[in-house]
């Protein structure tokens, strides 16, 4: 039978030090860096920032991210006081933006149709369900007059 002990820490809080063994070290790094990327990409995404993030690995092997581009990220660090427009990529960088809005706003149409929509759809079946019912208490009304009409056979 195999052995019932838990070999990994699972969800657990871990103490923020450094990792002793180099090699637990590498692993820890390889699994976590693409979690780095993806909340910088998120944070450049969602603030509209422009970021240039740049690791080392502990083998010494460097990793990057930049948004827009490293060149224009690294020319705005040297020059703080230069504005946006100048940069290289500010042309791409405002159609971006424009089209950003125009998406934004499509959705926001197409979600307002879709939700009009959906309100003439309950209408609709609510419609439907009241007629059934007046169907319904018609038909139930046809019966009970039709039994008034003929006499019980039990008298």
């Amino acid at each position: 039978m195999a052995s019932s002990s838990k070999k990994t820490r699972g969800k657990q809080k871990i103490e923020i030090k450094i990792i002793e063994n180099e090699d637990d070290r590498l692993i820890s790094f390889s699994k976590r860096h693409f979690g780095i990327y993806k909340k910088i990409s998120e944070l450049s995404t969602l603030c509209g920032y422009e970021i240039l993030f740049i690791i080392f690995s502990p083998k010494a092997k460097h990793y990057s991210f930049a948004h827009p581009s490293i060149k224009s990220v690294t020319k705005r660090f040297l020059n703080p006081n230069q504005p946006l427009y100048e940069t290289t990529d500010a042309p791409v960088e405002a159609y971006r933006k424009v089209r950003i809005k125009s998406l934004v706003q499509d959705y926001n149409k197409v979600h307002d149709q879709l939700d009009a929509s959906k309100e003439k759809q309950k209408a609709v079946h609510h419609l439907i369900s009241v007629a059934s019912d007046k169907k319904i208490a018609s038909i139930s009304l046809m019966h009970v007059a039709m039994d008034d009409d003929f006499p019980s056979r039990s008298s």
